[in-house]
């Protein structure tokens, strides 16, 4: 209720209103597809940091959930512990397209 009356207020159309939550919906999208084209290049430790955060949620400190997904999944035994810090550099770019 409260939108269609900001809808009237601002004079625009319900279909220019539909046309930009789509057009939002595209964009989050061809983000995403990026940074999982990004991850497709990846190695195996890097692809894990990379679904890890991305199956965390996008909200936080980028930096920050990367930084304590590698710690986790290194002290875990699920990648290897030297070479962590490149691989969430690496992980940590794709993950900057797939939020851009």
């Amino acid at each position: 209720m409260m939108l269609r009356s900001i809808v009237r207020a601002r004079g625009l159309s319900t279909a220019a209103c539909a046309a930009l939550v789509l057009l939002a919906g595209t964009a989050a999208r061809a983000d995403q597809a990026a940074g999982n084209a990004c991850a497709a290049s990846l190695n195996a430790d890097g692809k894990a940091i990379y679904s890890a955060v991305i199956a965390a949620g996008n909200t936080g400190d980028l930096r920050t959930l990367v930084t304590d997904t590698t710690k986790s999944l290194a002290m875990s035994g699920q990648i290897d512990r030297g070479s962590a810090r490149s691989n969430a550099e690496a992980a940590g770019q794709c993950l900057e397209q797939a939020r851009s």
